[in-house]
């Protein structure tokens, strides 16, 4: 009896050469639960069931931690700029000085602990003995984005005026400078391989089965200026507001600071990982103000 083409085999076997590809392919194309059980085999031939759904729980798991970091980004525009959200550096609930100081710092320094401890390799080798290898950049976007929702929730303004600027041109040129911080950030990441930094190029390799291999160091654009373009942008984004607050004030102190002590941190770890190309790098290019004397003279003396 002639069986309907949804019920037939995908292909003869599991061994069965590629030339029975070539028969099969019109077939499957043509009948969509042929293609659907000829997806289901392939998956099930390199991957048995529940590697394949280990697999895709992490990807999901990741997409959801990246998705959420988007939502993040976009909200500490509105955070720092004052505007659109409901909670910003100048609004949210009110505080006596001295408690308003006490909860922004901690704040604050639960931000950059978090930052910092879970970035450092040494962590790591112990944090991924509990987190597998695939989300465990995945997982630190996800901390960071709590510890970030967590500062925006419980923010407590200081309204105090350190400066306000009038004049409507200086203002919309400060503006300009905030936009450009946050701009110089996303490139930044883009620059730098977007998907990897926060997670997402990691689980796509495991979903595919392939090995996770490190990135090869290199200088685009941005990097042959400075050193932390990005680094750069955040600072911008901070400092870069026509009216300045106590809160705001402070918020932006606290941060340059902690983002001059990561980055000893960081460089650290960078050499560690690509030796002499970034001693050399570290030598020739200034570290967050670009200066043409200096890598002149560098270049001069090779």
């Amino acid at each position: 009896m002639h069986r309907p083409p949804s019920a037939e085999p995908c292909y003869l076997s599991k061994s069965a050469g590629e030339q029975h590809w070539r028969k099969k392919i019109p077939r499957i194309v043509c009948h969509p639960a042929l293609l659907y059980r000829t997806l289901v085999d392939l998956f099930t031939s390199q991957f048995n069931g529940t590697e394949m759904f280990t697999r895709a729980i992490y990807f999901a798991y990741g997409t959801v931690c990246y998705v959420m970091f988007l939502a993040v980004f976009v909200y500490a525009v509105g955070f720092l700029g004052n505007a659109v959200v409901p909670r910003t550096i100048n609004t949210g609930p009110s505080a006596s000085l001295g408690m308003a100081l006490a909860i922004d710092l901690a704040l604050i320094a639960l931000f950059g602990a978090q930052h910092s401890i879970m970035a450092r390799p040494t962590f790591k080798r112990w944090w991924t003995k509990i987190v597998p290898q695939p989300i465990e950049r995945s997982t630190y976007v996800f901390a960071t984005n709590i510890v970030l929702a967590l500062l925006f929730w419980q923010w407590r303004p200081m309204t105090g005026i350190v400066w306000n600027i009038e004049s409507g041109p200086i203002r919309n040129a400060v503006w300009g400078l905030f936009i450009f911080g946050w701009a110089l950030v996303f490139v930044s990441t883009l620059l730098l391989n977007h998907f990897e930094l926060f997670g997402m190029r990691q689980v796509t390799l495991y979903l595919l089965g392939r090995p996770h291999t490190h990135l090869p160091f290199k200088v685009p654009m941005f990097y042959r200026h400075v050193r932390h373009p990005l680094y750069v942008g955040w600072i911008a984004t901070f400092w870069a507001t026509p009216t300045m607050t106590a809160g705001h004030l402070l918020f932006s102190a606290a941060m340059t600071v902690y983002i001059l002590i990561a980055i000893r941190l960081e460089e650290r770890n960078l050499l560690e990982i690509h030796g002499s190309d970034y001693a050399s790098y570290r030598k020739r290019v200034p570290m967050l103000i670009p200066l043409p004397i200096r890598r002149a003279t560098s270049e001069a003396a090779q």
